[in-house]
């Protein structure tokens, strides 16, 4: 019987930030603004990602909104994004209770992380 290595048995986490600045070095992919979080979101549709992170503030007048509106979306029509866990890092706290109160609702996994 052949031996198989440990780290051919789990693949490699998927862990996706959508943030304009920090480096979020766990990451496998990071969107710097909305738009980009929005893609990216919509090319892992059919896959599990087992960490999404998520800054509210993302620049300018952007911000994660527009991203947690396709999540709720999904969510209202059945077909919720499949996330092990999104993790709320925004210094600012208003945003970040906004991000982690609409998505609970939607009863996908959030947690608040320091900034």
């Amino acid at each position: 019987m052949e031996q198989v290595k440990e780290n051919q048995l789990a693949p490699t986490p998927v862990i996706l930030g959508i943030d304009d600045v920090r480096p979020l070095p766990r990451a496998t992919r990071i969107a710097r603004t909305s738009d980009e979080g929005i893609q990216l979101l919509q090319e892992h549709r059919d896959s599990y990602i087992d960490e999404l992170w998520l800054d509210h503030d993302l620049g300018g007048d952007d911000s994660i909104l527009p991203v947690i509106t396709l999540m709720e979306e999904a969510a209202f029509n059945g077909q919720p994004f499949r996330i092990g866990t999104v993790f709320v890092h925004s210094a600012n706290p208003i945003g970040a209770e906004t991000v982690v109160r609409s998505l609970t609702r939607w009863n996908y996994r959030v947690r608040r992380a320091t900034a």
